[in-house]
């Protein structure tokens, strides 16, 4: 299951509000910007940097960390938040990336597991 166009952030006018914030957290793989949503849910947005990979590569990368978001999505904070990707990233698993992401969210304070 894909995460839905609802959940996503696409406009700049949003990346822009959400890195002018400056509010971020990190691991080894992931950097989290974030500030509080305006909606009644989070939404997300990933990114890729070009020194990670050729557009195959970037794309598969954004697929499988928005894949690992979705059965962590019932736990998410009322937040927007921007997802960007570190070098090392292309070379993890799905459950690594799963790890990885729920981490770096668990750090930031936007996943809260009961």
């Amino acid at each position: 299951m894909a995460l839905k166009k609802a959940l996503r952030i696409k406009k700049k006018r949003d990346f822009d509000n959400i890195f002018s914030a400056r509010k971020s957290t990190a691991n080894k793989k992931f950097i989290v910007y974030e500030i509080p949503s305006q909606t009644t849910h989070f939404r997300a947005a990933v990114s890729v940097s070009k020194k990670i990979g050729n557009a195959v590569v970037r794309n598969r990368i954004k697929r499988l960390v928005r894949h690992a978001l979705v059965p962590l999505s019932s736990e998410l904070s009322q937040t927007d938040f921007v997802i960007i990707c570190r070098q090392g990233v292309e070379t993890l698993s799905f459950e690594e990336v799963q790890k990885n992401l729920a981490h770096v969210l668990k750090v930031s304070k936007i996943y809260k597991k009961v």
